[in-house]
Parts: structure tokens; C-alpha cells; sequence
């Protein structure tokens, strides 16, 4: 039944998609049942629609507004307005372009070369030398960076995914297993952290949140499938009780550092959670409440004696059995 009994209109499919993407264009977010109305067609047709205008590369997205789901386009093209900087804003984005040494490999630096590109060939000529010589003389510092230039079809078919709101299948190899796993995924978004790129969305099978290292997934296959993302959704949100990107179950946690290094620990956020006691021996107490406890010992380790893990107990435990199985390495001289 079509919107408000209004007869079906006589026309081609082409022709109503051509309808379906003018009244996109003209609105920032439009429903299907006002698809619907417009068009003289039922909601199945225009969902119909909707999946053929995104496979012929249309970037349609869709978003909650007012409870309703409304569709648009990411951008409209067209319609945007001539952008100046300032001398100040171009140095900050030549600065930014020096740190982008993490995306080596990747088709984001392709990208963001390409905005470079275009930025520096509307500047006066020696404005455009002086801004590349700013980005030149930048150096990025990224210990244990990986590459991704083996990952970049994979990347490649997870942007796209990403961006039109497409559910993939990933075969990915989780550490210490010797043959991959599928998962069914709604990708969210991309995390990156310590020199790494990881995958987080929904695993369906799972019926949970998961995050993938995106050098150990082994294939991509897009499916036809769309999803949603949940009204309200955020990655800081989901993370919020995670030490870094894995989601664990949260404790609480107390660390004392020496007073020698307590300069380094009291000017940082190491987690929003945090409370910092400074004591009179000059030592300092940092608090937090957070999961991954791997990435917690992990860190803490690369304190080495400056820093004693006091709560919780069984983590101190576990962390005392791992410096003693360091120690060992080195009792007797090679």
C-alpha cells in the first residue's frame, strides 16, 4: 500500500531512483515513509531503492532523528563553500601530515596525501615550498609501527564498509591460534593505538562488541547486508572501562610509583577514571578503574622497580610470577 492511497506512478525504476536521490539532495535527512509519499510507492520499494543507489557508489548513510531513521548523503558535494586558511592552520596541518608515517601501507594515506595534494595547489608557490618543508623537517616517532601495505585491499574493502554501513565477514587469526575464524561483522569504526590500526564492531555470532587487529585478518568479503549503528553509540562510551581497546570486565586499581618517576606519571591521563594521591616520601598513588589486564601488566612492566602494582592482589600476583620468570633470563651469564 503506498503512502496516504496514492496510486503508483507509472514510471521506470531509473526514472523513480532518479526522484529518490533529487529529494535525498534537497533535504538533510529524509524517512522512508516521506520516500514513500513523495514517489507514490510503497516502503519495500523505496528500500529497494535505497540498495540501489548505494551500490552504484552513492555515499548514503542514515541516522536517528527525532526516533525516526532518516537518510542523506555523507556529503553534498556540490554545495560546499570555498575554504581559507589561516598561515597559522596551514602550518598545524603540515605538522599533521608529518605524523602520518602510521598509515604507511594503508589506502588513508593515499587519501589524505590526495587532500594535501589539493590543499598546497591553490597556495602561492612559495608558500606551498615552505609549507612541504615544514612537513620535511618533522619527525614522527613510532616505536613498533606496523605494516600495513599487505592489509591495504583488506583496508580498502572495510573503508568502504565503514562508510556505507556494511556488513562484512572477516576470517581473522586470533594470537596462538594456528587456523583462522570467521566472523560476521557490523564495523563500527577504527581505533588506533601504539602504532596500530584495529577494527571495532559488532560480531554478530558473539551478539557483543570485538576488536581486530587488522594485521591478523586474513580476508574481507562484503556482503549486500546493511546495518545500523545503534542510536547513541561511541567508541569512548564503549571503551570507557577499558585501560586501552580491550573491553574487560573493570577493577580497581593501585600502583605506586617512585619519586624519581612520578614526574612522568602526575602530568598525564592515563585513564579518565584516575586519581592521583601524592605522598610525603615524594612517591605518588595513581587510582583507576579499568579492564585489560594484559595491556595494565604490559605497562606497568615498562616501569620496571619504579612502579609496584598494590591492588588488586591477584594481578599483583600474576605480576610478581612474570618479573621472576624475568629475573631468571638473566641469573647466569651467558
Amino acid at each position: 500500500m503506498t503512502g496516504k492511497g496514492r496510486p503508483p506512478r507509472k514510471y521506470s525504476q531509473a526514472g523513480r531512483v532518479h526522484d529518490v536521490i533529487r529529494l535525498i539532495e534537497a533535504r538533510h535527512g529524509i524517512s522512508v515513509a516521506e520516500l514513500a509519499e513523495e514517489t507514490g510507492v510503497n516502503k519495500r520499494t523505496i528500500h529497494r531503492d535505497l540498495v540501489a543507489i548505494q551500490e552504484a557508489g552513492y555515499p548514503l548513510i542514515s541516522d536517528w532523528q527525532d526516533g525516526e531513521k532518516v537518510y542523506r548523503f555523507l556529503t553534498r558535494f556540490k554545495d560546499v563553500p570555498p575554504i581559507s586558511f589561516t598561515l597559522q592552520e596551514l602550518m598545524t596541518l603540515s605538522l599533521l601530515r608529518s605524523q602520518l608515517d602510521l598509515l604507511k601501507g594503508t589506502p588513508f594515506l593515499e587519501d589524505m596525501q590526495s587532500v594535501f595534494r589539493k590543499v598546497n595547489s591553490v597556495l602561492p608557490p612559495r608558500l606551498a615550498a615552505h609549507m612541504e618543508r615544514i612537513a620535511e623537517v618533522s619527525l614522527p616517532l613510532l616505536q613498533g609501527k606496523r605494516d600495513y601495505s599487505r592489509h591495504a585491499e583488506y583496508l580498502q574493502l572495510i573503508r568502504n564498509a565503514l562508510l556505507y554501513q556494511q556488513t562484512v565477514v572477516i576470517s581473522y587469526r586470533p594470537p596462538n591460534r594456528p587456523e583462522p575464524v570467521d566472523y560476521r561483522v557490523d564495523p563500527y569504526t577504527l581505533l588506533f593505538q601504539k602504532g596500530g590500526i584495529y577494527l571495532l564492531g559488532y560480531a554478530q555470532e558473539r551478539e557483543a562488541l570485538r576488536t581486530f587487529a587488522v594485521e591478523r585478518i586474513c580476508a574481507v568479503e562484503p556482503l549486500k547486508e546493511r546495518f545500523e549503528i545503534p542510536e547513541g553509540f561511541h567508541p569512548g562510551s564503549a571503551l570507557g572501562e577499558a585501560f586501552g581497546i580491550v573491553a574487560e570486565p573493570p577493577m580497581d586499581v593501585v600502583i605506586r610509583f617512585s619519586a624519581s618517576i612520578a614526574h612522568a606519571i602526575r602530568d598525564r591521563v592515563w585513564h579518565s577514571s584516575q586519581k592521583i594521591e601524592e605522598q610525603a616520601d615524594g612517591t605518588l598513588l595513581l587510582k583507576f578503574h579499568a579492564g585489560g589486564k594484559m595491556e595494565i601488566l604490559a605497562w606497568l612492566l615498562s616501569y620496571g622497580a619504579h612502579a609496584e602494582l598494590l591492588q588488586p592482589f591477584h594481578l599483583r600476583e600474576e605480576l610478581a610470577g612474570m618479573v621472576q620468570a624475568t629475573a631468571q633470563l638473566y641469573d647466569s651469564p651467558r
